[in-house]
């Protein structure tokens, strides 16, 4: 069949273009050629001077790996698919292949090769298409690498544009890649970067996507399918067009046998057989396609970002090692026991977030929610674990109960409190500010037992006795919380008594990180998903100035006193161990562990928080709608203590106990006195004024005879703050029993029986965010 006459003149005209531009470049290079071979005179000087840092790479850089804890897989970044490759791990069958159909005289020439271009025109006008390719594969190296690293559209453009300057530049630029590297560098790195199709940049890439094997293990026929490959990708296509797959194919063998480098039964062997495809699966891209841990990755992406400053470009084309923090099965036990409670899908979103206290590293992060999908109904694209949406109510009673220890109140400081406690300090427009309990708490409780039992009316009198809430949110602050809306100095001016009931939007994170303070002993650490980042030669990256992106964990030792913290973990563990009456954390509990924790209830049970934590690691659990305000039912130590005990026994189950150090004693009194013990009013008076302490005279009724002392509230034993009012009960000699006002010593009996349920948390309807 006669060749058309439109393809023909078409390829004449390449023809003599061609012509021209082979004379053009003889006298742009200036460079004498010698015979028939187009070996040029050496004047490497002048090559070299021009040859651009991107040509003096070993390789293209791969994708970026992001790896767990352990070292597994988690996802890549890269926008380009491609794993570089060494020499000795392709096929020589591949790269003989690529060569006899690309640059047959590759290991003849020295980058330009006139001879070869007029062979290959005329061997395309004589078929009437393109057989043959007219650059030598180190010019197509030049342009692929010039085209790949272009920073800009203007660069880009220069790179690809039909343009005199543009070949002899490439000219000029192959010329100084051959003085300076092997023919087996050349071709390894042609390999490397050269797309194949179907996303798939470089040898090993394709021979993934296209066989599911490594480029050292393809055979003749797969080899020549990818080398017929780089002409037309997408016209060649084995999966989308295998018919034209077949048909590249077999002129690739066909060329290898015109050239002696396969046998005529292979090629008559080959040819007829259609193309044998076994398409492998990409490399994961980016977190929505991670294996584990979808929001930490989009975490850990932001972070990477926005906190060490690496660009998305540089992730995505940079061949990085990322080493993070994330723990396999932690983030798996994690995910189960958010799921155990809340379905996915389900309107209310479960967060865990666990943490090591000590480094701040972040070991999971769990929501009942898909990262970054398409489906509304289960997707999400926001990270809720880092997000500051609803408040977490009573959690923030532990700010408070530190800054009062801080400031020398004892844990045994006791207050008697009315129900509704109207507040002293704080206001409420114009009125003053009033708290009701929900359930039934005791009249007198010590701070130990008005934290684990979470009384609303004990907190609001201790900010009372503080004066303001600017220690209280200081404390916060040092501990790691980040308050956003409003931020802190703006919750100090205003001066709010509902502080201690958490009614702020809370990042489950920042929750986390506070309380990892306090199982470290006082030792803050900001939260850091990501130990190491290396560069593609395994070195750390380093930033404009040569200072490494990460430079360890960033911690500030002491940021509350350690006497500070020990006690209050020594009081937390109460509210979640047995055999504490009154407590909201049961559930929580993981036998044969030491365990401190808080619950809490925001405003409306818009949201519910637990955060549990053991000298070896912290996690909050918050729940809640993120679109909405929704009643989420129950309180902190239902939904919040359920999933947090699911997530971590799986791990402490394994693991012998830690205990926390043990409270210290200076903390523990602070500037209380005890009160003495006394029998009568004014023996009463008389040990209390010299304890440095007031009293009061309350009677009591009793069946005891008019005058009897019955005690004092505190007790004997108990602990006051140098002038506090001490009650001294005696009785008024009716026939009612004792205990109405109550002589209950601090820490003594009262609160809800051991063998019923605890105490409902939070606020009853119109009062404050609560536990």
């Amino acid at each position: 069949m006669s060749t058309p006459a439109r393809p023909r003149a078409r390829v004449l005209a390449q023809l003599a273009a061609t012509i021209l531009l082979a004379g053009a470049l003889l006298a742009g290079l200036m460079l004498p050629f010698v015979g028939g071979t187009g070996m040029a005179a050496r004047n490497s000087a002048s090559l070299l001077d021009a040859l651009p840092v991107e040509l003096t790479d070993k390789a293209p850089a791969g994708n970026t790996r992001v790896l767990a804890a352990d070292g597994s897989l988690i996802t890549h970044f890269y926008r380009n698919n491609r794993t570089p490759v060494q020499p000795d791990q392709i096929a020589e069958v591949m790269k003989r292949a690529l060569v006899d159909i690309e640059d047959s005289r590759f290991y003849e020439h020295n980058g330009l090769d006139v001879q070869g271009t007029l062979r290959a025109l005329v061997t395309n006008v004589a078929a009437g298409a393109v057989r043959e390719g007219g650059s030598t594969l180190t010019q197509q190296l030049v342009k692929q690498t010039l085209v790949e690293t272009a920073a800009t559209p203007e660069e880009r453009q220069a790179a690809t544009e039909e343009s005199l300057g543009r070949k002899l530049k490439e000219a000029r630029l192959a010329l100084a890649l051959e003085e300076t590297y092997s023919k087996d560098e050349i071709l390894t790195r042609y390999l490397n970067i050269v797309y194949f199709g179907q996303g798939a940049y470089g040898i090993q890439a394709a021979a993934q996507k296209y066989f599911s094997v490594n480029a050292a293990d393809l055979t003749l026929p797969q080899a020549a399918m990818l080398a017929g490959l780089v002409q037309s990708p997408a016209n060649d296509d084995p999966i989308t067009n295998p018919e034209n797959a077949q048909v590249r194919r077999n002129q690739v063998l066909q060329r290898m046998f015109d050239l002696g480098h396969i046998s005529e039964q292979e090629l008559t062997e080959i040819s007829p057989a259609p193309v044998a495809v076994q398409e492998g699966v990409a490399p994961a891209n980016g977190c929505v396609n991670a294996s584990i841990g979808g929001f930490f990755c989009a975490y850990l992406q932001q972070y990477l970002v926005g906190e060490l400053g690496i660009s998305q470009d540089t992730l995505d084309n940079g061949g990085l090692t990322i080493q993070t923090t994330i723990r396999p099965d932690m983030q798996a036990a994690g995910d189960q026991a958010v799921l155990n409670t809340l379905a996915m899908g389900d309107s209310l979103a479960g967060m865990y977030t666990a943490i090591e206290p000590g480094t701040g590293h972040v070991l999971a992060m769990s929501v009942n929610r898909q990262y970054g999908c398409n489906d509304p109904a289960v997707c999400e694209s926001v990270v809720l674990n880092t997000a500051h949406s609803q408040g977490s109510g009573s959690t923030y009673k532990t700010f408070v109960a530190a800054a009062a220890l801080a400031e020398g109140y004892s844990q045994f400081f006791t207050l008697t409190t009315g129900d509704p406690y109207v507040s002293r300090v704080y206001k409420d427009g114009r009125a003053p500010y009033d708290v009701q309990n929900a359930g039934n708490y005791p009249a007198t409780l010590d701070m130990e037992r008005a934290l684990y039992m979470s009384s609303n009316t004990y907190f609001l009198a201790l900010e009372d006795a503080l004066g303001s809430v600017e220690k209280p949110v200081r404390m916060a602050e040092a501990m790691g919380m980040d308050f956003v809306s409003p931020p802190g100095d703006q919750i100090v001016e205003e001066n709010n008594g509902s502080f201690t009931f958490g009614p702020y939007p809370t990042s489950p994170l920042d929750l986390a990180e506070a309380y990892a303070t306090l199982a470290a002993n006082g030792t803050q650490c900001d939260p850091t998903p990501v130990t190491a980042v290396l560069d593609r030669d395994g070195e750390p990256l380093t930033d404009d100035d040569g200072k490494p992106v990460v430079t360890g964990d960033t911690c500030t030792p002491q940021a509350i006193p350690p006497g500070v913290a020990s006690t209050l973990n020594q009081m937390l563990r109460k509210d979640v161990e047995p055999g504490f009456s009154g407590q909201t954390a049961s559930r929580a509990y993981v036998p044969g562990h030491q365990i401190a924790g808080k619950t809490g209830t925001s405003q409306s049970n818009f949201s519910v928080a637990f955060v549990g934590y053991t000298p070896q690691y912290a996690a909050s659990v918050m729940v809640l709608n993120p679109k909405e305000n929704q009643n989420v039912g129950g309180f902190g130590g239902g939904k919040g203590a359920t999933i947090w005990n699911d997530a971590m026994t799986p791990i402490l189950a394994g693991q012998p106990m830690v205990p926390f150090a043990p409270a210290d004693p200076a903390i523990q009194n602070g500037n209380t006195r005890e009160v003495p013990a006394c029998s009568s009013e004014s023996d009463c008076q008389s040990a209390l004024q010299a304890a440095g302490l007031r009293s009061t005279v309350v009677a009591v009724d009793s069946d005891q005879p008019a005058g009897t002392v019955l005690g004092t509230d505190p007790g004997a034993g108990g602990r006051a703050v140098p002038e506090q009012v001490v009650n001294v009960l005696v009785s008024n000699g009716s026939a009612a029993p004792a205990g109405g006002a109550g002589a209950i010593p601090a820490g003594g009996a009262g609160g809800t029986p051991a063998d019923q349920a605890p105490p409902p948390e939070g606020a009853l309807p119109g009062g404050p965010a609560g536990n």
